[in-house]
């Protein structure tokens, strides 16, 4: 006959399908398995594993995962934790009632065990070590509920010292914890969804990032810059719980274009200075209204952020002719992991593409917090000065474009960093004189994208033989989605096969040789 096991540990059916997903409320992208680790633990899950096949019923595992479901929906919802935070007996009550199913359960457990002697010793046996999986399971379940019950306590605690301290350095309502920040700071343009922020941050001027960044480190606060959220890599996504959002979006100061010398350079120069909340966009129109070019032109300009462009080290399809942020950049100003300031000058800019020099000159120098000015300059002796020279081959893998794999850049801060060994500030870019003329060519391709490219170097060595100096500037593909995006009607597809579009810009001195 079969013996009595316990509640968790009865046999499933083998006929019945198999449930993908078991954890109610779960509408995230999270596993149940991901959820029981998160919650209960790794080896927990090696205990539901082991104890599925053993279901007979399912009741008490639907009462184990309701309690995860119940734990798991309010930790993934930053507007149900703000209610219960705010309204103790709601939170009193849920926490007695994910305790009343986990009694529940071992109520269920102990009326399923046999009594000695019931039956065989290898039943019993085998039966005994059941339970025990089941009892530490049931133990890892009420250390959860009893951290979940913390947490609450934890999180309110924290957030009344978060205030205390970031109240010092910025105002009130830069210091928000509520639902509608949080969630829209959880995640960039990937929809990467990890943690949600525990504060996000509004800065109302520059001066006041490095006394926030410091703050924020003495809370144990992880650092997270971010500008439009426009990025593709993650470097906006919160890893932990414990982090603050520094929104930059209030940094915009955009200075007029400039002409002057810089460090090593002997003649004029035109450029612009630019905090690091500007739109890409501002910047490119301030520079149109000069008869001037601001070479970095992400798809995103529309939206992105300085700050984002240079810790991206952004390109577009300018970068052809001017190269990408890197190349362009003057001078950029961050802050350090220290709270210092950290400014990063181009000695001896070539104004061109980086990789075509020998070697690229920066001095690194740091200043204290109070050292910034209100104009925007620093006051008084760097605490520290440091060169870096760096081979300007560095910058370029052989026969392609800028090299996304080295990140370090023989320690040049910021640039290629995705915000992770500094916040920038602000920056002043080179510009470029565009030529008298351009004109704009679409070339569109049919079959696969690579048929397209000796074309593309035939058209570019065409142009390169003109004498009136025509070049190709820029080239940008266009996909097909975003062609029906804006309406564009290009031809049939020509037997069904794959189309390519490439939008080009070619300048020259000349209007009639371009």
């Amino acid at each position: 006959m079969n013996a009595p096991l316990p509640a968790l540990a009865a046999r499933a059916d083998t006929d019945e399908p198999v449930r993908l997903r078991e954890i109610p409320y779960n509408y995230t992208s999270f596993s149940d398995r991901e959820i029981v680790e998160r919650v209960l633990g790794t080896s927990a899950w090696e205990l539901i594993q082991s104890l599925r096949t053993e279901r007979r019923t399912g009741r008490s595992a639907r009462m184990l995962y309701e309690v995860l479901g119940d734990i798991w929906v309010v930790r993934r919802n930053p507007y149900l934790e703000d209610d219960l935070l705010e309204n103790g007996r709601r939170r009193r009550a849920l926490i007695e009632a994910l305790e009343h199913r986990l009694a529940e359960v071992e109520r269920r457990r102990q009326a399923g065990l046999p009594a000695a002697g019931e039956i065989a010793a290898e039943e019993q046996a085998r039966a005994q070590r059941l339970d025990e999986r089941v009892g530490e399971l049931l133990d890892a379940a009420r250390a959860a509920v009893a951290r979940f019950a913390a947490w609450f306590d934890e999180t309110q605690q924290l957030r009344k010292r978060v205030v205390r301290r970031l109240s010092r350095v910025t105002a009130r309502d830069n210091v928000r914890f509520d639902g509608m920040s949080r969630v829209a700071h959880v995640t960039d343009a990937t929809d990467w969804r990890v943690e949600y922020p525990f504060v996000v941050l509004n800065p109302d001027g520059e001066a006041e990032v490095a006394a926030l960044v410091s703050a924020c480190f003495e809370l144990g606060l992880t650092v997270i810059p971010r500008g439009g959220g426009t990025g593709y890599t993650g470097g906006a996504v919160p890893l932990t719980a414990l982090s603050a959002i520094v929104n930059t979006e209030k940094l915009e100061r955009l200075s007029p274009v400039e002409h002057g010398p810089l460090p090593g350079v002997a003649q004029a120069v035109a450029t612009i200075f630019s905090q690091a909340g500007v739109v890409t966009r501002r910047v490119t129109e301030a520079a149109d209204k000069a008869g001037l070019a601001f070479a970095v032109d992400p798809t995103s300009l529309d939206a992105s952020c300085i700050g984002g462009n240079i810790a991206m080290n952004a390109g577009g399809k300018k970068a052809v002719l001017w190269g990408t942020a890197l190349d362009n950049l003057v001078w950029w100003r961050m802050v350090d992991p220290q709270g210092n300031w950290l400014e990063v000058s181009r000695i001896g800019h070539n104004l061109g593409k980086i990789h075509d020099a020998a070697q690229a000159t920066f001095e690194l120098a740091w200043y204290r917090p109070e050292q910034l000015a209100p104009d925007g300059r620093m006051r008084g002796e760097p605490i520290r000065r440091e060169p870096l020279v760096i081979d300007g081959s560095r910058f370029r893998r052989a026969g392609l474009g800028k090299d996304v794999t080295d990140k370090f850049l023989a320690g040049l801060p910021g640039v290629q960093k995705e915000g992770c060994d500094g916040l920038i500030t602000a920056a002043r870019w080179l510009l470029h004189r565009m030529p008298p003329h351009a004109r704009t060519v679409c070339l569109e391709f049919f079959g696969m994208p690579r048929d397209a490219v000796p074309a593309i170097v035939e058209i570019k060595q065409y142009l390169d033989r003109r004498p009136q100096g025509a070049i190709l500037a820029g080239l940008e593909h266009l996909d097909e989605r975003y062609l029906r995006a804006v309406g564009y009607a290009t031809k049939s597809r020509r037997g069904g096969l794959p189309k390519m579009v490439l939008i080009g810009d070619i300048v020259g001195d000349d209007e009639a040789g371009v």
